[in-house]
């Protein structure tokens, strides 16, 4: 199964080398004003696709860690109650 999963990750980055390879040229971005930016394709594919993986990849860390943190607490042992007092019986003073 390692072997697999080696392979897996080995063909998506041979596949992701020779895109990069074969698209390896400039795209002119349009900023605000006049100004644009020259960024290589497989540079700003880059980083649109993380900027709309980072985000949701946050949230959900962040609701894992609020769950195991809560699990954490749900599975302490309870604490232990102090023992119950008895009432003591007041006796009126001769």
């Amino acid at each position: 199964m390692h072997f697999l999963r080696t392979l897996f990750w080995v063909v998506i980055a041979v596949s992701l080398a020779i895109f990069a390879s074969r698209n390896w040229s400039d795209v002119s971005v349009n900023l605000w004003g006049n100004l644009q930016a020259d960024i290589k394709l497989p540079v700003l594919l880059l980083i649109i696709f993380l900027l709309g993986f980072l985000p949701p990849f946050f949230i959900l860390r962040g609701k894992l860690w609020t769950v195991r943190r809560r699990l954490v607490i749900a599975e302490r042992p309870p604490v232990a109650a102090p023992p119950a007092q008895t009432p003591v019986e007041e006796t009126p003073l001769p």
